[in-house]
């Protein structure tokens, strides 16, 4: 009977941890700056993401999005106005905007990337971590990132890039070249530090995981909340949050 006992037990535990998600915490924090006569305070943020079998979600204050593979689609949802819109996968911004924004957005706002592997090493936090070096460029406004990723980490990264690159297309308005440059770095963004100037504003911003862990998701991770309204195309609003 004890023998029994703990078999089911084991059972228990095994099920359990099959059935729970990834579950990932990180920490940013952005300096404060000056743009247009405008300041902004100092800025800390906590980001979540969560991992399951066929769904995915990145949660922030502002912003939330939801890759789920079961409907083909992913939710962008807006808690500034408490809106969302939903749009079939792959992902394509443009479907999302009126003609003229969408003309704008190409012209203007188009996003270039380079990654290029700096042969450093180093582990931060509990995670052994190579270095990329990350140069951005849009409307003439360079962004250069330092780039610790890690391939030791419990999941499949592989899996994890594919349901992440629908996200990047949404969050940082990148194309699917700009996309593909992105998934050069080979694992995980354990921690990063953004450094840019944009229109004569010096930014500043680093994040760094906290945790990563197996843990059963609440509901709420993969849905919209309720009460928010839909909306059919994006506004400039929409376009400004992140």
């Amino acid at each position: 009977m004890k023998k029994l006992a703990i078999l089911f037990s084991l059972v228990l535990v095994l099920a359990a941890f099959a059935s729970a998600d990834i579950y990932i915490k990180s920490k940013a924090h952005t300096d404060a700056f000056a743009v247009m006569g405008q300041s902004q305070p100092a800025k800390d943020e906590t980001t979540e993401q969560w991992m399951g079998d066929d769904k995915f979600a990145t949660i922030t204050p502002e912003m939330t999005f939801i890759v789920d593979l079961k409907k083909n689609m992913l939710y962008w949802v807006n808690h500034s106005n408490k809106t969302y819109l939903e749009s079939p996968l792959p992902f394509d911004m443009t479907k999302l905007l009126d003609p003229q924004m969408a003309q704008m957005m190409s012209q203007m706002m188009k996003m270039t990337v380079t990654v290029t592997p700096n042969n450093q090493t180093k582990t931060v936090g509990q995670w052994k971590c190579a270095g990329y070096d990350v140069a951005l460029n849009m409307m003439m406004m360079p962004m250069k990132m330092s780039v610790w990723a890690s391939t030791d980490v419990p999941f499949d990264v592989d899996k994890f890039q594919k349901l992440y690159a629908n996200v990047l297309k949404a969050q940082l308005r990148l194309d699917d070249a700009a996309v593909q440059e992105m998934m050069k770095v080979k694992g995980y963004w354990i921690a990063t530090e953004m450094n840019a100037e944009i229109m004569g504003a010096k930014m500043h911003n680093t994040t760094e995981v906290v945790e990563i862990s197996n843990k059963t998701a609440p509901a709420s991770a993969y849905s919209v909340p309720a009460g928010y309204t839909k909306k059919d195309k994006l506004s400039m609003q929409d376009m400004q949050n992140r």
